[in-house]
C-alpha cells in the first residue's frame, strides 16, 4: 500500500521545509495538465489527485501554519521540462482535479505573477519540471519555492530522512566545488575506459538540502545534492576546457558522447538510441550544452531508485544537458527553437539505470584541492 501524508504530516512538512514566519502570506500549489501535446499516464493522474487532496488537507492547517491563504492553481503543462511556465491559470477548489488542459482553457482566472505577488511558498507536484522557470521567478526575492516534477507516493520515505545530516553533506560538497578549477572522471564501459574532464572554472557551487527558509531560492523536494553548471566559454578568448568521451548507458544501449569546448560535438556509437540522440543535437544543438554536473547523496542512505528523475538523480553523479541559465549559466529558452523544445536533461550514473557503466572515478582539482570524492561509484570521505 503506497504511503500518504496526513493532515498534521503536511503542516510538518511545510514547516520544516520552509520554516515559516510572520512576514509569510500564502502557499501556492501549482499543478500541470496533459493537453494535445503530451498525453496522460497513470502517475501523472494520481500526482493530480494527491496534489487536490494536499491542498484540502493543508487548507485546513492554515491557522497552524500562520498563513493568510492557501491556494490551488491548474494550468496546461509547459511543454517540455524546465520551459517557461504559461502566463495564466485556474484557481481551484481541491473537489474537481482536472484531466486536460480543454477543461480549463478560457476559464483561467489568474496569471502566475499575481499568484507568486501574493504567495511567499510555492509547492509544484507536477509532471514536467517547473524548476527552471521557478528558480528564474524567484530571483526577485518575493517567494520561494519547492518543486517537484514527478513525485510519486513511493517518494514519501524520502521527505522523512535526516535533513539536518543531508545539509551537512551537500554543503561540503557544495565548498568543494566552490574551490575546484577542474572535475576529472575515470569511467569503465563495456570494458573499454574513458576520461572526460569538466572545466569548472569562473562558477560557483550550488547546494539543494531540501530546505528553503528563506525567499529568493527555488530547488527540488526531495533533495539532496550540490551541482555546479561547468564553464560554457562565454568569457571572450577563453575557451571552456571540457573535453573528453562520456559513455551513457539510454534504454539499455550504450550511448559514448565525444565532448569539446563543454558541448557534444559527436556521438561515437551507432543503434536507435544512438541515432536518436544524433538527431535530437541536430535539431537543437543548445541540447548538447553540459548544463550541470550534480552530486546527489540519498543513495548513501539507503533510497533505491523509482524511475522518477526528481529522486533518481538524488541518488549519485549525474550530468544534464540544455539549459543552464537557472543555475547560473548562458544557455536559456531563447536558444531553443521554441518553448516546447527547452529542455534540461540530467543521465544519472546509478546501476539500476546504467549496470554497463562503472563510474571508477571523481576527482576535483583546484588551488590546494586535489580530492578524489567518488571511487567505483561510491562518495568517498563525506562521513561525519
Amino acid at each position: 500500500m503506497a504511503e500518504s501524508l496526513t493532515a498534521p504530516d503536511l503542516r510538518l512538512l511545510v514547516q520544516r521545509v520552509f520554516q515559516p514566519s510572520a512576514a509569510d502570506t500564502g502557499l501556492l500549489l501549482i499543478v500541470d495538465l496533459p493537453d494535445e501535446r503530451l498525453a496522460d499516464n497513470e502517475d501523472w493522474r494520481e500526482r493530480r489527485t494527491m496534489a487536490a487532496a494536499w491542498f484540502r488537507a493543508l487548507t485546513g492547517e492554515r491557522e497552524a501554519l500562520g498563513l493568510e491563504r492557501i491556494s490551488l492553481a491548474w494550468y496546461r503543462n509547459a511543454g517540455g521540462n524546465n520551459a517557461d511556465l504559461p502566463g495564466r491559470c485556474l484557481l481551484g477548489d481541491g473537489e474537481t482535479v482536472f484531466h486536460d488542459a480543454a477543461e480549463i482553457a478560457g476559464h483561467e482566472d489568474a496569471t502566475f505573477a499575481e499568484l507568486f505577488a501574493t504567495h511567499t511558498l510555492v509547492m509544484a507536484p507536477t509532471e514536467l519540471s517547473a524548476t527552471a522557470p521557478l528558480k528564474v521567478a524567484t530571483r526577485g526575492g518575493g517567494f520561494r519555492a519547492a518543486t517537484m516534477p514527478g513525485f510519486l507516493p513511493a517518494m514519501i520515505p524520502a521527505l522523512k530522512l535526516d535533513y539536518g545530516e543531508i545539509n551537512r553533506r551537500v554543503n561540503l560538497l557544495k565548498e568543494l566545488l566552490d574551490v575546484a578549477e577542474t572535475a576529472r572522471f575515470r569511467f569503465t564501459a563495456a570494458g573499454e575506459a574513458h576520461r572526460l574532464v569538466l572545466d569548472l572554472r569562473h562558477r560557483s557551487g550550488h547546494a539543494s538540502g531540501g530546505l528553503f527558509p528563506a525567499n529568493g531560492i527555488a530547488g527540488n523536494l526531495p533533495s539532496g545534492e550540490a551541482y555546479i553548471v561547468p564553464y560554457e566559454g562565454e568569457i571572450e578568448d577563453d575557451v571552456s576546457r571540457s573535453t573528453g568521451t562520456l559513455p551513457l548507458q539510454i534504454e539499455g544501449e550504450l550511448v559514448v558522447y565525444r565532448i569539446e569546448g563543454n558541448r557534444v560535438v559527436e556521438v561515437l556509437t551507432d543503434g536507435p538510441a544512438s541515432t536518436r540522440e544524433k538527431q535530437h543535437f541536430a535539431a537543437e544543438p543548445a541540447y548538447a550544452n553540459v548544463a550541470e554536473l550534480g552530486l546527489g547523496v540519498l543513495g548513501d542512505f539507503g533510497l533505491q531508485p523509482t524511475g522518477s528523475i526528481l529522486l533518481d538523480e538524488k541518488l549519485g553523479l549525474h550530468i544534464a544537458f540544455g539549459r543552464s541559465d537557472h543555475f547560473g549559466g548562458q544557455v536559456g529558452p531563447d536558444d531553443f527553437s521554441g518553448p516546447d523544445a527547452v529542455i534540461h536533461l540530467d543521465r544519472v550514473f546509478i546501476k539500476a539505470g546504467m549496470p554497463d557503466v562503472n563510474v571508477d572515478e571523481v576527482k576535483l582539482e583546484g588551488p590546494g584541492l586535489d580530492r578524489t570524492i567518488i571511487t567505483d561509484g561510491v562518495f568517498v570521505g563525506l562521513e561525519a
